[in-house]
């Protein structure tokens, strides 16, 4: 089976990062990311995907991105869900990054990180 996702967008807001209790770190981001074609008002329309970095990449992606950043992501799309304080089932679609680009107008050709 393939489950491979290539994206290239910003983030909306500053890196979340956790420390979990055996001491990994995860973090997660929301990448804004434009559609390859325009709508009927000839605008292109965004879709805002989330994402879930761990360990080493999640501390990095807390030094090197802020709100506004652009990166790439190449990762795997994982489904889950959970009960939520009020009952309801919840479902969630996030991609978890195996590697990170940081993409940077001083730094020609960025850098990248790799899970």
């Amino acid at each position: 089976m393939i489950n491979n996702v290539t994206l290239v967008g910003r983030l909306t807001k500053d890196p979340e990062i956790k420390e979990l209790n055996g001491g990994a770190k995860v973090g997660t981001f929301t990448l804004a990311v434009d559609r390859n074609y325009k709508n009927q008002n000839d605008e292109r329309d965004t879709d805002f995907i989330n994402i879930v970095v761990w360990r080493k990449t999640a501390e990095l992606c807390e030094q090197y991105l802020k709100k506004g950043s652009l990166c790439g992501i190449v990762g795997s799309i994982q489904t889950r869900n959970y009960d939520a304080q009020d009952g309801t089932k919840k479902y969630v679609t996030e991609v978890v990054a195996d590697e990170v680009q940081f993409f940077s107008s001083s730094n020609k050709g960025g850098s990248s990180v790799t899970e």
